[in-house]
């Protein structure tokens, strides 16, 4: 079943259940879809571009929560912060350090890397292979740690 299809499902179970927040949540998440199809006029929209858009979402969310925060604002904080939460239940299982650690060893003898002068060798290789799986500033900093 499609991202698309699964977050329908999931704007009907948040009317059913009157849960404002996951409505509005997936809405977005929803219209993002639609305006990415319109975009492609009629192509197929690929599961990694699905993901990119959670992830985009999720960062946007992030962004307004600590900015929120840093204001005093923690009504809007927490509206922000409800929603990052419903949006991430539909990302793919996230690595943990550990394991992010561990993928990052393997594409970095991959790839022959062997200091900081590698390290768009080693993004471009990372970014492709753990998305959805990290976010991008995981795993640029895990790159750097393993590099330097």
């Amino acid at each position: 079943m499609s991202l698309e299809n699964i977050i329908t499902e999931g704007i009907k179970t948040a009317m059913r259940a009157k849960d404002k927040v996951a409505l509005d949540s997936l809405r977005a998440v929803k219209s993002q879809i639609q305006l990415l199809k319109t975009e492609a006029k009629g192509a197929e929209v690929s599961a990694e571009q699905e993901i990119a858009i959670l992830q985009r979402m999720i960062k946007q969310r992030k962004d307004s929560y600590e900015q929120f925060t840093a204001q005093g604002r923690t009504d809007l904080a927490e509206v922000e912060d409800a929603q990052m939460k419903v949006i991430e239940k539909f990302l793919p299982q996230q690595l943990t350090s550990e394991e992010l650690e561990t993928e990052m060893k393997a594409i970095i003898s991959q790839t022959g890397a062997e200091s900081m002068k590698d390290l768009g060798k080693v993004m471009g290789v990372a970014s492709k292979t753990l998305a959805g799986k990290s976010d991008g500033k995981s795993i640029s900093e895990m790159a750097k740690k393993l590099l330097s």
